[in-house]
């Protein structure tokens, strides 16, 4: 059951953990607190979702390492 979990978590870019470890909260608040506020917003906390996601994978790519052609 634990792999369901962690691809589940994996595949949804990882947001909400991020979130929770930067701010020392359990992610299962911040996932609450997403889909409490989009049920009562009418669905735009979805748009910052996607916008963090979006950052957090810039932010990942931008901080890899690259290996030059001449270095093999």
């Amino acid at each position: 059951m634990n792999w369901i979990k962690y691809a589940l978590e994996k595949s949804l870019f990882g947001v909400c953990s991020q979130l929770g470890e930067k701010m020392n909260i359990s992610t299962k608040s911040v996932r609450l607190s997403f889909i409490y506020a989009s049920f009562f917003t009418l669905g735009s906390p979805i748009i910052f979702y996607l916008v963090a996601a979006f950052w957090y994978n810039v932010k990942t790519y931008s901080q890899e390492r690259r290996t030059r052609v001449w270095d093999l």
